[in-house]
């Protein structure tokens, strides 16, 4: 049986990169929006309730009540319904209605029935996801409860916005603070050697001799011009320590931290369509540290999409590496996988940031934007993509995004 399109928004593209503006780990917002999706639950009287975000592939559960569950295929989900309009969107009966009445989460465990789900809506109208409410027992919510949970709906954007401001503030106190720590701890020994050689020249008073003070001047000169050096250091904003010996701020990963993110978010996915996932890193850079700035978005983006057209039994390769070039770094990322290939064409579309729809391997409904919004990212950080395939015999994207000089 021919399974219906699917549902998408009129402004797909831009809701996906409102997405990707906020940057988040959907791995690291369940603390903060825990209270949110329990209450939601609590005013609805449900037995459940969940914050999804919608990317292209996959929603993501970043926030759960009475249901433990990460991340579903957009295709499977109740919520892409939800983020077409405006409103709040209601299934009185889930196994009564065709769109959802074979899904596995209404056949079997939980075996869901009820379903009201509002969309988390950002500004200018974009929908970012759904916060929802469900129950194995069929409801009717009061007009009193869907505004209270439409309030609620809005918190969660407002504290998904404030999340990002504060980590940007964060990433700017980690900065100033572990500069001062470094000018403190160097500046510290000159500084002390000078006060004690100027100590031992006042204590010995007449006693020395002027080759004796002639010394004690010269290595007063010489600690001043490591104190010289080091604000010359400063002011021309050189590294002041070696590469492994940096410790990562909160908007950097390195290959190792970058691996386990992405093994964590899609080995799922995976796994549910019978693929191999593996991720590699280079030894001999994999503690250097590069920039977090919309990379899930783009590598998480590269990997559905390989995993989606991959049969059974085949395979997605991640490689990391990194590599200098003059004063900077160039991190370097390429997704390999084991698929039915893209046709020049589609390549073509790729290359020129145009989406166009098509179908998984095993019937997976296509939305035609991730990889328009992966060149998008790419082109926005200075980047270049690369695409190599051939029909039937699998794909390979490589990515390269400069890095500022100053993470080294």
């Amino acid at each position: 049986m021919q399974t219906s399109l699917a549902p998408v928004p009129a402004n797909e593209m831009d809701r996906l990169k409102a997405l990707a503006d906020l940057d988040l780990d959907y791995t690291a917002l369940n603390e903060n929006l825990q209270s949110l999706s329990k209450l939601a639950a609590k005013v609805a009287g449900t037995e459940i309730s969940m914050v999804n975000l919608i990317d292209t592939y996959t929603q993501w559960t970043v926030s759960n009540y009475g249901l433990d569950v990460d991340q579903m295929s957009r295709e499977d989900s109740v919520c892409q319904y939800t983020i077409l309009g405006n409103d709040g969107f209601e299934v009185k009966d889930l196994s009564e209605d065709d769109r959802f009445k074979n899904k596995f989460y209404v056949t079997s465990d939980p075996n869901l029935r009820y379903y009201y789900g509002v969309p988390l809506r950002a500004d200018d109208g974009i929908n970012l996801g759904a916060l929802c409410v469900l129950d194995t027992q069929l409801h009717n919510l009061t007009p009193e409860k869907v505004e209270m949970l439409k309030i609620i709906a809005d918190e969660i954007v407002n504290r998904l916005k404030a999340l990002k401001v504060i980590e940007s503030m964060r990433n700017h106190v980690s900065e100033v603070t572990e500069n001062q720590r470094r000018v403190a701890h160097d500046i510290r020994g000159p500084l002390g050697g000078i006060i004690g050689l100027a100590r031992i020249i006042s204590e010995q008073g007449d006693e020395n001799t002027m080759e004796e003070v002639l010394e004690f001047i010269h290595l007063i000169q010489k600690s001043g011009h490591s104190i010289l050096e080091l604000a010359d250091e400063i002011l021309s904003v050189k590294s002041i320590q070696a590469a492994n010996e940096v410790k990562l701020a909160s908007d950097e990963f390195n290959q190792v931290t970058f691996k386990e993110k992405l093994l964590k978010l899609y080995t799922p996915q995976a796994i549910n369509k019978k693929v191999t996932f593996s991720v590699n890193t280079s030894a001999d850079t994999q503690n250097i540290p590069f920039f977090k700035n919309k990379l899930l978005q783009i590598v998480g983006n590269l990997i559905s999409n390989a995993i989606k057209f991959t049969p059974e039994g085949g395979f997605v390769k991640t490689h990391l590496s990194l590599d200098s070039v003059n004063e900077g770094r160039t991190l370097h990322i390429k997704v390999e996988d084991s698929g039915v290939g893209i046709t020049p064409e589609r390549i073509q579309q790729i290359m020129s940031g145009k989406g166009e729809s098509t179908n998984g391997t095993h019937g997976e409904q296509g939305y035609g934007f991730g990889l328009a919004l992966v060149k998008h990212l790419i082109d926005s950080l200075s980047g270049q993509l690369q695409v190599i395939s051939k029909t039937g015999n699998g794909t390979t994207f490589t990515v390269s995004l400069p890095q500022q000089a100053s993470k080294k």
